[in-house]
């Protein structure tokens, strides 16, 4: 395929490596300026003013006025491969994340058999992915009880960090910890520079089964109210203090959380937050009845939550958002009864999530710089891959992503790469759109088209050899 996108600029395969991007509108820091990113073996190698390489260079892209970012990461995403592939699988995961302007994405521990709670079930899952990722992949590893002596070779073999459940998973392979597995991980984590991820809800001893019409939202979310999220912060907050290992709070959902993490913060807590694009576009009150693939877990809440939650990106408290792509099958929806009690918790929507981002940010006093950062920079940091991936900087890999701001698009099944396309955003209008994704100066992604060929890279953090007595925790 052959990309022309100003006169007079040079025409591109779509697959090939590209030399220079020159855009009007290029996002660095704070910064957005007219420039030509040059690009050798994959890294950025300079910044220079708009149009000072002459345009017969070879492999130019000029983008005219679209915006140029670092690429998306995305540190939430369940692939579910393998074992069940039905839900989602790596080809069709990242043909999304690629359409979606998404550069890097995060594979979750859990809903994939086995789960990568062992150094050999994160080789069986390194060995399914290889060869099929469009984008890049990183892994997580979980902490499940009494796994604790597989941390650190699960670290020294390369993921990220540890995500643990705090109540039930939904998944028998992966049962949530108690606080004494905490403790123990902790002690195992502290010489590293590693992170633990919490889904932070505590179950509540105080509740009683749910009761009411199982086809209306407000009967699922009166089961999941917001202090089982509050007491799971609250733990979660006291115990980064006390052992001052890198903690993660993953899709936070209830604003009734928030002082509590800005207390801790305060008092040096290495904590940090995420939220979800649909915690900030949906609304409890706007769910209709039976629409099942509405329903995540910790729930959406209502609208005077959203907006509180925006407020906290605005301040500084949220650091970050994701997707959290949660897919399944159809039929675990209940579709048919519209039964949200017993429905699979979770919501498709990695392909959109820029866009989604976009829409509501763009009348809410958010910058492009401000979207970078949320959705790029600070993503990096969790997974300690600043000094390479999330920012337009000189010696860093040439992941981009070239996009509309100033466009509108209506969501369409027969647009959609996730492999079930069932998803609360169809028929939504959305502002900013991803033209083309762009991968160590390979572009992968065109208008509706993607390289034949999947060429993401697998990344390993902290990889170090097992054998080596002088290796380091970090």
């Amino acid at each position: 395929m052959s990309v022309k996108t100003k006169p007079g600029s040079m025409n591109v395969t779509l697959g090939s490596k590209l030399n220079i991007i020159r855009s009007k509108r290029v996002v660095t820091d704070n910064t957005i300026s007219a420039a030509d990113i040059i690009i050798t073996d994959g890294k950025i190698s300079n910044i220079l003013p708009y149009g000072k390489v002459q345009s017969s260079a070879s492999q130019l892209l000029d983008v005219g006025e679209l915006v140029v970012m670092a690429g998306i990461i995305d540190p939430h995403v369940h692939v579910n491969e393998p074992g069940r592939t039905a839900w989602e699988g790596y080809r069709t995961a990242t043909l999304s994340a690629a359409a979606g302007g998404i550069t890097t994405i995060v594979d979750m521990p859990l809903n994939s058999l086995p789960p990568t709670t062992t150094v050999n079930n994160f080789h069986t899952k390194l060995q399914a992915a290889r060869g099929q990722c469009y984008v890049n992949v990183a892994f997580w590893g979980g902490l499940i009880p009494e796994n604790q002596v597989e941390l650190i070779p699960m670290f020294h073999a390369g993921v990220a960090g540890f995500k643990c459940f705090l109540i039930n998973s939904g998944v028998p392979e992966f049962p949530h910890v108690s606080l004494m597995d905490l403790h123990s991980a902790m002690c195992e984590l502290q010489e590293t520079n590693s992170v633990l991820l919490f889904h932070a809800e505590l179950e509540d001893t105080r509740s009683t089964p749910a009761t009411g019409d199982p086809r209306q939202y407000e009967s699922f979310l009166t089961s999941r109210p917001d202090h089982m999220e509050v007491a799971a912060v609250e733990m979660v907050a006291d115990l980064c203090l006390q052992y001052k290992v890198r903690c993660h709070i993953v899709h936070l959902s209830s604003a009734q959380s928030l002082p509590i993490i800005r207390k801790a913060k305060k008092a040096g807590a290495p904590i940090t937050v995420e939220t979800t694009h649909h915690y900030l576009t949906l609304s409890a009150e706007n769910i209709p009845p039976g629409a099942t693939y509405y329903k995540c877990c910790p729930p959406v809440r209502g609208h005077s939550n959203k907006e509180a939650l925006w407020n906290a990106l605005l301040q500084g408290t949220i650091d970050m958002v994701v997707s959290d792509h949660s897919p399944c099958t159809p039929d675990l929806k209940h579709l048919q009864d519209g039964d949200f009690l017993n429905a699979w918790g979770g919501i498709s929507s990695l392909q959109l999530g820029l866009s989604l981002f976009w829409t509501s940010a763009r009348i809410r006093g958010f910058s492009l710089s401000d979207v970078s950062r949320l959705l790029s920079s600070n993503p990096a940091k969790l997974c300690n891959l600043e000094d390479r991936k999330g920012a337009i900087k000189i010696g860093y890999d040439a992941d981009l992503v070239i996009w509309d701001p100033d466009s509108e698009f209506q969501v369409q099944e027969k647009n959609i790469y996730h492999k079930n396309k069932l998803t609360p955003y169809l028929g939504f209008l959305l502002w900013g759109h991803v033209v083309a994704t762009v991968i160590q100066g390979n572009l992968v992604y065109y208008k509706g088209k993607h390289v034949p060929k999947p060429t993401g890279e697998l990344i390993l953090i902290h990889t170090v050899d097992p054998s080596d007595p002088s290796a380091p925790y970090y």
